[in-house]
């Protein structure tokens, strides 16, 4: 009897393990976001959409497309806290880059090799006035000047 006791209380520690293993499988973040950080420029506002959309996009006030995408960081503390979080800098496509990625979506076209398309990509950081293309001198400076160590420690890119 004192066997099958011991049987029974097993199977029940594995069945409850089990079961703790999936509840936190299916409810952990797969890391991967569905939605990026948009920066309305008319509003000067973070919000989040999704991460296909090619921007500029439409803002959070009316129907103007002035909501660039915005690459967001933290360099202290925990990314969770927006208090931590500052904007590295602003991205947006031209006209003619937006179609060409729209196109590639519907199988309609091929993608433009990536010096082609930074030269449609531009940048430029939260309090500068004027936008440079990626594989410009200017636009590289500011796409790779931000990944830079601060204590040691590199910053963490975060997501909605």
């Amino acid at each position: 009897m004192r066997g099958n006791s011991v049987k029974i209380l097993i199977a029940v520690l594995l069945f409850v393990g089990a079961g703790f293993g999936f509840y936190r499988f299916s409810h952990q973040k797969s890391g991967i976001s569905e939605e990026a950080y948009f920066y309305d420029l008319s509003e000067k506002k973070l919000f989040a959409a999704s991460r296909e959309a090619l921007p500029p996009i439409r803002g959070i006030n009316d129907a103007e497309e002035d909501a660039v995408r915005a690459v967001v960081i933290c360099t202290s503390g925990s990314p969770d806290n927006p208090a931590n979080r500052s904007i590295a800098y602003l991205e947006k496509y031209s006209a003619e880059l937006k179609q060409n990625l729209e196109q590639v979506r519907l199988g309609k076209a091929e993608p433009l090799r990536s010096k082609t398309r930074n030269a449609f990509r531009f940048v430029k950081r939260v309090d500068e006035e004027n936008w440079h293309a990626a594989n410009s001198p200017e636009g590289e400076k500011i796409l790779n000047g931000w990944n830079v160590a601060v204590n040691g420690k590199y910053p963490i890119v975060c997501t909605p």
